[in-house]
């Protein structure tokens, strides 16, 4: 049976020992910077923390990063991979030892460590700059494809790195707005699929109606950040106004918390 040990001195990559829970077995805070590809290096290493896993740094150091697809565990997970699998790149995949899958990537400046960004979904993780995986495949699990780690694919990027509006959002200038909720309001209709952009939209726009209704935001600030996250959707502008424009009457010809609509919402969506 080959040892970790073993398994990390065939690897041409920064390595450290990791204990049975996945933590490095070097103590201390950031055990994974001892990481190093030297072969003597690595003897040391595990003759001083034996460590029956193999930790690997991403990033820089090893010009790899990870897509963490957590389907054992999350159910939002295998509905994601399942929908965007054809649109990944053929790369190097790990079956992780809950069953989960690490497609090992070409490393991209900017990828870091990031815990189901709001670009992707609930467990779907990114392992880069300033962090490890485990080494799957030197304890015995799988490799499900041995191909060449793949470039980042750009729309995958896109969505691992995106970022709110903040500026625009702080505009909204008003404290009861839950910014999360908007957040994700703006998250769903960015990143869904094309078969499902309009129909999307039309609910963003109702649920941002909801907070217009209630004093939490302008709906000039609304329909901006709408529109914005329907282009990148992919949807036209004109599409797209129209289809904000109708969730919005759909919400706002109702009275509001307040009392009546304000002139300007009744001119626009009345």
């Amino acid at each position: 049976m080959t040892t970790a040990l073993e398994a990390a001195l065939a690897l041409d990559l920064p390595c450290f020992p990791c204990g049975r829970n996945k933590t490095p077995a070097i103590p201390g805070a950031g055990g994974h910077k001892h990481a190093t590809a030297d072969p003597a290096g690595k003897r040391t290493l595990w003759r001083r923390f034996p460590g029956e896993l193999v930790g690997v740094r991403t990033g820089e150091a090893s010009g790899l990063s990870v897509l963490d697809i957590d389907t054992a565990k999350h159910r939002e997970a295998e509905i994601w991979f399942a929908a965007y699998r054809a649109r990944l790149p053929m790369t190097r995949v790990h079956q992780t030892r809950s069953g989960g899958l690490h497609l090992v990537l070409q490393h991209r400046a900017g990828v870091r460590n990031r815990q189901s960004p709001p670009g992707l979904a609930k467990g779907i993780d990114a392992r880069g700059e300033g962090g490890y995986v485990i080494w799957w495949p030197a304890a015995g699990c799988p490799v499900l494809c041995d191909a060449p780690p793949a470039p980042w694919p750009d729309w995958l990027l896109r969505a691992l790195l995106w970022r709110p509006p903040a500026v625009a959002i702080a505009a909204t200038g008003s404290a009861r707005l839950d910014h999360r909720r908007l957040e994700g309001v703006l998250r769903k209709v960015k990143f869904a699929p094309e078969s499902q952009r309009n129909s999307t939209l039309y609910w963003g726009a109702c649920r941002l109606g909801e907070a217009i209704r209630k004093g939490e935001i302008g709906s000039s600030v609304a329909e901006a950040l709408l529109v914005r996250a329907a282009l990148s959707a992919g949807l036209a502008e004109q599409e797209a106004r129209r289809t904000i424009a109708s969730g919005f009457r759909t919400i706002l010809n109702t009275t509001n918390t307040t009392g009546e609509l304000n002139e300007g919402e009744r001119r626009r969506y009345g």
